[in-house]
């Protein structure tokens, strides 16, 4: 069986140190990979890159967050309940499988179970009584009887439950964005795409929060005449992002940005523009949370369009789950043109009541009963230093206070690009590799962006001669210090060692040959072009900083 681009791809991979299946030597487990020195540096470039969109272009700040989640914060957020896959079991084969994967394409999942139409892929019987099962991982913090938590499937939630901090932290103005990069869990049924499924796998959130009353971008202007390209799910569309909001076919001018910004930095990473879209969820496509998403797919030959990137607006859903649930005002002000005096309840702790009953703990109970939002409370509870506690109602009054309040409380939209780290990386190294023949043999080559290439420029003696080397290496120490990467290299002729640069995506080589003894003049090599120059070793470290963005 002739092998695929898939194959192709995960074999130079493997080979040359971008990604590993995890315990190998144990026979490997489905939806695990390991990252190689080169895929590490990959992601990590990709991931910068990221940052520089999010936290220079549009100013956001970044947080990070255990990736152990409390029980009560995922059954807050819905995840314990809407976090499902439908999975059905074979008991012949042992093995279960997601509906979804199983059914012929195109059959609506409702009817594949009404009808009985879904079949073992293994052998072929009749599969019955599909059921939801929850895709988090599941673990016990502390000894004994502990905490119910899970691993995160999301890094959201760990930034919603900050809000009231990060809100006090940008000095209560709206809009602000926070991001977060780190791990997500998703203990997938039945993994089949290799690293476009995984059950460990990086994720890059931004959480912006609105003014429900006020979904504009300041940065709008900027882009408004940008082509964006859709699909409604029914037709493709070039559209400029201006027309895209007036037309409704993005509701607002914060969600088509974030599709804007999307779109550039997929583009900036490498992907290509050919094999790129955004296409709008159906409605009965939607999360738990969302009111409209749209999904960044890129296009692979073996897997068809795959989502990278979902942007939802996800509404007031995330922190109205956290403030009923914790009690917590998590509240933004809206500012009154003058101040005015309202009536509103407040909770006011009884000292002499609290002391006796909770010691030690009376205070910090206090400080967050005063921070409770009256009118949402139903029943109080605290957490103090891990320990959930319930509060009885002789130990607090809810009253009624006239205050002069210079604005009116509510509860930020949420705009959020949602990024699939290890799903773009698969794509940059799909859209960039390329095979060409080179005197009757296979040649390969990895057109990677000089931005996200894990070696910048390789570094070469062109033969193996003293004076030479000193140079190379001088020279490789040299760019090294000034923060690019490089890989040095004296073994085997100057054509191979090109090819194994072209094969890992360098995108310059530099060498040093007989000339450069008495001109100082280095000659540089373009990978896409093949083209040669002659640049002065003093002029090289301005050059490379040019040529890769730095």
């Amino acid at each position: 069986m002739p092998q695929d681009i898939y194959d192709k791809i995960m074999m130079v991979a493997k080979r040359r140190g971008f990604i590993y299946p995890s315990f190998e030597i144990y026979g490997g487990i489905a939806g695990f990979y390991d990252y190689g020195p080169l895929g590490s540096q990959l992601k990590n470039n990709v991931e910068n890159l990221w940052r520089r969109f999010y936290l220079l272009q549009d100013n956001c700040v970044e947080i990070s967050t255990p990736t152990i989640t409390l029980y009560e914060v995922l059954k807050a957020s819905g995840h314990v309940e809407e976090f499902t896959d439908l999975t059905v079991d074979c008991s012949r084969c042992k093995r279960s499988y997601k509906v979804e994967d199983i059914i012929e394409k195109g059959t609506p999942i409702e009817e594949a179970v009404k009808e009985n139409k879904i079949l073992c892929p293994t052998c072929k019987t009749t599969l019955q009584d599909a059921h939801p099962v929850n895709l988090m991982f599941s673990t016990t913090i502390g000894i004994g009887e502990g905490r119910k938590a899970f691993l995160r499937p999301e890094t959201a939630q760990g930034i919603f439950t900050n809000f009231h901090l990060l809100y006090q932290y940008r000095r209560k103005n709206l809009p602000f964005g926070v991001v977060q990069i780190g791990r997500g869990y998703r203990n997938e049924i039945s993994p089949r795409q290799g690293t476009l499924r995984q059950r460990e796998f990086s994720m890059a959130e931004a959480e912006v929060f609105f003014d429900p009353q006020d979904k504009t971008h300041p940065l709008f202007d900027t882009i408004k005449e940008k082509q964006l390209f859709l699909f409604d799910n029914e037709k493709e569309m070039k559209v400029s992002v201006a027309d895209a909001v007036k037309n409704k076919i993005i509701n607002n001018q914060a969600l088509a940005y974030y599709v804007y910004l999307t779109q550039e930095f997929l583009l900036t990473a490498g992907v290509d523009p050919k094999k790129f879209r955004f296409r709008k969820h159906a409605a009965n496509e939607l999360a738990h949370y969302a009111t409209e998403c749209w999904d960044a797919e890129l296009h692979s030959e073996r897997f068809g369009w795959v989502e990278c990137v979902g942007i939802a607006d996800r509404s007031a859903y995330d922190l109205n789950a956290h403030i009923e649930s914790s009690s917590v005002d998590m509240y933004a002000i809206r500012p009154f043109e003058q101040p005015k005096e309202v009536l509103m309840k407040k909770v006011v702790p009884k000292m002499n009541m609290l002391g006796p009953r909770f010691g030690g703990k009376a205070g910090k109970i206090k400080e967050q009963l005063d921070q409770m939002d009256a009118a949402t409370i139903k029943k109080v509870t605290v957490t103090i230093d891990g320990e959930i506690l319930e509060v009885p109602k002789d130990c607090y009054d809810i009253v009624e206070v006239r205050e002069k309040q210079t604005g009116e409380k509510f509860v930020p939209h949420v705009i959020e690009p949602s990024y699939g780290i290890d799903r773009v990386l698969y794509f940059i190294l799909e859209h960039n590799y390329v095979e060409e023949k080179k005197k009757d043999e296979e040649y390969t080559i990895l057109k990677l962006n000089p931005k996200v290439a894990p070696i910048k420029t390789g570094v070469f003696p062109l033969i193996n001669d003293e004076n030479l080397i000193r140079i190379a290496k001088k020279l490789d120490t040299d760019l090294r210090a000034a923060g690019i990467s490089t890989f040095y290299d004296e073994s085997g002729t100057i054509g191979r060692r090109y090819a194994r640069m072209d094969e890992v995506g360098t995108p310059f080589c530099i060498t040093v040959d007989h000339d450069s003894l008495n001109d100082t003049q280095v000659t540089v090599r373009h990978r896409d072009t093949t083209k040669q120059e002659r640049i002065k070793i003093q002029d090289i470290l301005p050059y490379m900083r040019d040529k890769i963005s730095l």
